[in-house]
């Protein structure tokens, strides 16, 4: 009974986020594993607003990551009906907002001079970050989830089918693409490739990464994060979906029913691992590793031997975001659309807030002015302060 539980609880976690090619969906007849409820929460903290605004449709009920590019001064926020708006991160004063005639998928990111967006058609979209104005688009060959990639020079952008493609930024003109391999069966989310002066890191649904020659797209090493297991595709699934954390000359990477593990970014070889199981990226404070398993646990692992220090149990099957570090705290969202303040120390509740009734898919931003911004699903951006309850 527990494998077969263990089995339906993951079914309810990835019901979203599967992508079926040439598989037969579940019937909606299967029992779930519940989400736990809202927990109480004695707030000794809360946020205060500092300002808000909508983004058009957000999602617009698409299964989406569109995550706003925070640049300092100001910040680039895209919505799946096409609107796309410049904002100043101080004040939120509108800089410049368009209409694009594309719904779009994936963005936004950027380099010093362009934004980059993937649209519903499959198209690449170079903007500029003066005034959004088009610069160039060029044809991807199947939908994009994650936001393209540049270095200034280069633009990358992964297709689900598992293709890497670069793009030169100044043109568009095409310079170069990898063929990956992914599985039949595989979550509706990518990880964002990595894009280096020498070296793209791309990351798969068959629970590898590669590293690429960024002059040549040409393979240069591989590592594997989750090996298949299992009789069931679920059950083989090993996609990583979080960007690779890059760590000087390492980098950190989680998959889905994989491990979590550093690794050497010029060679390929593991520094160490340990199992784990995620669908975003860890996140780095003060030596420690703080990541939302795929179960919604919160675990806490002390970065100089991986010893668990602590586990957030409280939140359990709520589709969390990837977690934000936030002074002495971590700030997650979760599916219905509530923030979460968790102690550092101790993985305690601190503070909680109903965001977005839509939800909540992508992670809070720190901003170098100390705020934090937050994007719903229905497109309600906001900056955020955290402040002590008197």
């Amino acid at each position: 009974m527990r494998g077969s539980r263990n089995r339906l609880a993951r079914l309810a976690l990835i019901g979203g986020l599967l992508s079926v090619l040439g598989l037969a969906g579940c019937s909606t007849t299967d029992t779930f594993e519940q989400p736990a409820p809202l927990p109480d929460v004695d707030e000794s903290v809360e946020f205060k607003r500092v300002w808000s605004m909508s983004v058009g449709d957000g999602h617009d009920g698409e299964f989406l990551y569109l995550r706003p590019l925070n640049t300092g001064d100001v910040i680039y926020a895209a919505s799946a009906d096409g609107e796309l708006v410049a904002v100043e991160s101080e004040d939120g004063k509108v800089v410049w907002q368009t209409e694009l005639n594309d719904r779009i998928f994936a963005g936004v990111a950027g380099d010093s001079d362009q934004l980059y967006l993937a649209t519903r058609e499959a198209d690449l979209l170079a903007l500029s970050r003066v005034d959004g104005s088009e610069l160039w688009r060029a044809s991807l060959p199947t939908e994009v989830l994650a936001a393209p990639q540049s270095n200034g020079e280069l633009v990358v952008a992964q297709t689900t089918d598992g293709r890497v493609l670069a793009f030169e930024a100044e043109s568009g003109e095409k310079r170069w693409q990898y063929d990956g391999v992914v599985p039949a069966l595989s979550m509706r989310a990518a990880a964002a490739p990595l894009v280096g002066g020498d070296v793209v890191i791309a990351s798969f649904a068959n629970g590898k990464i590669m590293a690429l020659s960024a002059e040549s797209g040409q393979p240069l090493w591989q590592y594997e994060v989750g090996q298949p297991q299992g009789r069931t595709e679920l059950e083989r699934l090993v996609d990583i979906a979080g960007q690779p954390l890059v760590l000087d000359s390492a980098i950190l990477v989680v998959g889905y029913q994989g491990k979590l593990a550093l690794v050497d970014i010029r060679t390929g070889q593991e520094i160490w691992s340990r199992k784990a199981s995620s669908l975003y990226s860890p996140m780095i404070g003060d030596g420690d590793i703080y990541l939302a398993s795929a179960n919604g646990d919160v675990v806490a692992l002390r970065g100089s031997d991986r010893r668990e220090l602590w586990t957030q149990d409280r939140l359990s099957w709520r589709q969390l975001t990837q977690p934000m570090i936030f002074d002495d705290y971590l700030v997650i969202g979760d599916y219905e659309g509530y923030l979460h303040i968790l102690s550092r120390e101790d993985g305690s509740l601190q503070g909680q807030l109903e965001f977005d009734d839509e939800g909540i898919r992508v992670a809070a931003q720190r901003l170098s002015n100390g705020n934090l911004l937050v994007f719903g699903n229905s497109g309600r951006m906001a900056v955020l302060r955290i402040r002590p309850i008197d």
